[in-house]
C-alpha cells in the first residue's frame, strides 16, 4: 500500500519529521509532497488553505481516503513497523487523544516561531510518482 504525505517543506520541525520518515521507511509506503508543490497539490484537489490545518496523509490506492493533522500523524505512525501497537495504546489512554490534538494544534500555528523556517523548500527524496531521487537540493537549512 502507498500513501502520499504532504507537509510543510519550508518548515524546520516537518522537514526533520520526514527526513527521521523517509530513513525509517525507505519509500516502501510513503511518497511525499512539499505544501509549496502547487501543481501536485491540484492532483489531489487540495489547496494551500487546506494545507493550513496541518499535514495530510492520503490512501495512495482510495485517495478520497485522508488523514489530516494529528489524525495523519497517529495514521503514519499505525503504519509504521511495530508502530500500531504504539497508537493503539496512546489512543487508549484517557485524554491522551484531546491532549495530542491540542498539542498537535499549538505546535502546528507556532512552528516556524518554534523551530524555524527554511530558505528553501525541502523535496523528498522520495516524491510523489517517484521511488528515489537525489536532486541535490537536500542539504539541511
Amino acid at each position: 500500500m502507498n500513501y502520499n504525505v504532504i507537509y510543510d517543506g519550508t518548515c524546520n520541525l516537518c522537514v526533520t519529521l520526514v527526513q527521521l520518515l523517509e530513513n525509517l521507511d525507505q519509500g516502501k509506503n510513503f511518497e511525499y509532497i512539499p505544501m509549496q508543490d502547487l501543481e501536485q497539490l491540484n492532483r489531489f484537489g487540495i489547496t494551500s488553505q487546506d494545507c493550513e490545518m496541518g499535514m495530510i496523509l492520503i490512501d495512495g490506492n482510495t485517495p478520497e481516503r485522508r488523514w489530516q493533522g494529528s489524525d495523519a500523524a497517529e495514521e503514519i505512525g499505525r503504519i509504521l513497523p511495530a508502530g500500531e501497537v504504539f497508537v493503539a495504546a496512546y489512543r487508549a489512554m484517557p485524554g491522551m487523544k484531546w491532549m495530542g490534538d491540542r498539542v498537535y494544534e499549538q505546535v502546528r500555528d507556532n512552528r516556524y516561531t518554534l523551530f524555524g523556517k527554511r530558505s528553501t523548500t525541502y523535496k523528498s527524496v522520495y516524491p510523489v510518482g517517484c521511488k528515489s531521487i537525489d536532486n541535490g537540493d537536500n542539504s539541511k537549512d
